[in-house]
């Protein structure tokens, strides 16, 4: 019998939605064994919080991608979520209370996001999503402009550039599509020029992400692994994370 918890019949349905792209609310509700208006009050939530776009009688997973290796968003916040909530806590926690961060684009700057949320502190970020969990009693939240990468919430261009350009930040908390011994990757050359952007702008950089990203490489070069401070990632990585110790200052396994 499938779980009637609204947050996990939501989970379910959008691991549907993601494995087809497209599907019919009458094929979600013989799918999951719940009524038609059942999933049309969850594909309103869904769609509200921007991972999905209704259509005429089903539903779409929010954005068709801008190339084919890199998963939208709605795929990545469904990876590794433990990983990325202990990541982000032991982010945040790096953060004092009055400073500022910079936070990356990303479901793993998303965990931090969360974790900082209701703290005083300034954040500026490059991410819908991000400002949205961040957004919170007294954290003040600043979300710099730009093309929004329909799909997964970042924004970039000129309007983002700019914007990075005139502020300053005690950290910068850096995420990463891939992490090898060349340095940081990410999925395109806009992404990867705005995080260099924000990264100028800190007094510290620190790489937040999990374990399944080491060892590969993404399309764009971010940086070398010289310019990050620290790394934070998750203790299933130690054996991963060992022959990046001389090259990274700081190692942290949460």
């Amino acid at each position: 019998m499938r779980d009637r918890f609204p947050q996990k019949r939501q989970q379910q349905m959008i691991d549907v939605i993601v494995e087809r792209r497209r599907v019919s609310t009458v094929d979600l509700a013989a799918h999951l064994g719940i009524s038609l208006p059942t999933v049309r009050r969850d594909l309103a939530v869904l769609e509200q919080a921007g991972v999905v776009t209704r259509t005429h009688g089903g539903v779409v997973a929010r954005g068709a991608g801008e190339n084919g290796t890199e998963p939208l968003f709605l795929e990545k916040i469904r990876q590794n979520q433990n990983l990325k909530h202990r990541i982000g806590q032991a982010a945040a926690a790096m953060l004092l209370d009055g400073q500022v961060a910079l936070l990356d684009s990303g479901t793993t700057a998303l965990a931090t996001a969360r974790a900082l949320a209701g703290r005083r502190a300034t954040v500026v970020t490059m991410d819908l999503k991000v400002a949205e969990a961040a957004s919170v009693g007294a954290t003040e939240v600043h979300i710099v402009g730009g093309r929004v990468r329909n799909g997964y919430f970042s924004l970039v261009g000129n309007w983002a550039k700019e914007a990075l350009s005139s502020i300053q930040a005690d950290i910068c908390f850096l995420a990463a599509d891939a992490l090898d011994h060349n340095g940081i990757t990410t999925a395109t050359f806009d992404e990867a020029e705005t995080k260099r952007i924000a990264m100028s702008r800190a007094k510290r950089i620190v790489a937040i992400t999990d374990h399944s990203k080491f060892g590969k490489r993404a399309f764009a070069e971010v940086c070398g692994l010289e310019a990050i401070d620290e790394l934070i990632t998750d203790r299933g990585g130690e054996a991963l994370v060992a022959p990046y110790r001389e090259l990274i200052p700081v190692i942290r396994l949460v």
